[in-house]
């Protein structure tokens, strides 16, 4: 039997995709037996660009890109990846939707460099030297570094068959998808890989599941108000976007005592999840004067996917 060939970038990302992956042990193991690795980079495998770039297009069976696309060398990989996997999973939320780097987007580039190189406390560059694309070392030797670019999802610099969620996936999830690769057991395309179900359905604390109701919160709270460990946390008062975030996770953040975030992506049928998370939250307080107490809504509610926002444009 034929084995898979495999290709793997992160972008712009923090390499806690790959960590989970990892994490599957035993279970990659023997996922690996199926499958031939082509490209692995920058993590696992030591292979430059050229050897991506030197392999036949549409060579590779199954190709994962993970982080975001947040600059010029970035959306160069995702273009070469697009070539030449027949299959493109654009793995982890920032790949999916952006993901938490994607805030980023609230800036301008030139301010992000000058806090970052010039105006922070601990930095101590009197002369205002930032990095430039390009440069000659000693009249010489060309150098050059990777444009920035605002935060992009995966699909909107190329075109991606399969999304998942997670900040990173649950290593549960992706034994699951190594599965159904290995079957070939995989949906329709443009589909996100997903158990089907919301973390609400996942977590032990929703009251629904033994039979009761949800209660409206009356209050906002903040996490740092040390949340009850043994009740429902929307009802009360700490904005869990559990309904609808899709639960591949098995509801991980509420049995660790934090409300979900949202960074298992949208519930099937949702195209903006920062939309339907305003909705769903102005709908469950207890009244409209409740919207005024919450705290920084865009970083709360485009906190996974600002990029893909349908209403807040990036900034170039």
């Amino acid at each position: 039997m034929l084995k898979l060939k495999m290709a793997y970038y992160l972008g712009g990302g923090c390499a806690g995709c790959e960590t989970s992956l990892l994490d599957t042990a035993t279970k990659l193991m023997d996922f690996l037996d199926h499958v031939e690795l082509m490209f692995f980079a920058p993590t696992l495998i030591d292979k430059k660009y050229k050897d991506l770039e030197s392999i036949p297009d549409g060579s590779i069976d199954i190709g994962f890109f993970t982080g975001n696309v947040r600059n010029s060398e970035h959306e160069h990989i995702a273009k070469f990846m697009r070539r030449k996997c027949k299959t493109l999973i654009a793995f982890g939320i920032c790949a999916s939707l952006g993901g938490i780097k994607g805030l980023v987007n609230i800036y301008r580039q030139e301010e992000i460099v000058k806090k970052a190189y010039i105006e922070t406390i601990t930095t101590d560059n009197t002369e205002g030297i930032v990095p430039q694309p390009e440069y000659v070392a000693d009249g010489k030797y060309p150098l050059d570094l990777p444009v920035l670019k605002p935060a992009r999802a995966l699909d909107q610099v190329v075109k991606v068959d399969y999304y998942v969620g997670g900040c990173p996936p649950h290593y549960n999830h992706i034994k699951w998808i190594l599965e159904s690769i290995l079957k070939n057991d995989l949906p329709a395309k443009g589909s996100w890989l997903t158990m089907g179900t919301a973390v609400c359905d996942a977590c032990p604390r929703n009251p629904i599941r033994y039979g009761g109701i949800k209660k409206k919160p009356t209050q906002v709270k903040r996490t740092l108000e040390k949340p009850p460990k043994d009740v429902c946390l929307l009802e009360a008062g700490y904005l869990c976007l559990g309904p609808i975030t899709q639960g591949d996770c098995g509801a991980a953040c509420l049995k660790a005592n934090m409300p979900c975030r949202g960074c298992g992506g949208p519930i099937p049928g949702v195209s903006d999840f920062a939309i339907k998370a305003v909705s769903t939250i102005a709908t469950t307080l207890d009244n409209k004067n409740l919207l005024k107490e919450i705290p920084a809504p865009v970083q709360l509610f485009y906190r996974y996917s600002l990029p893909k926002s349908k209403l807040i444009k990036s900034k170039d």
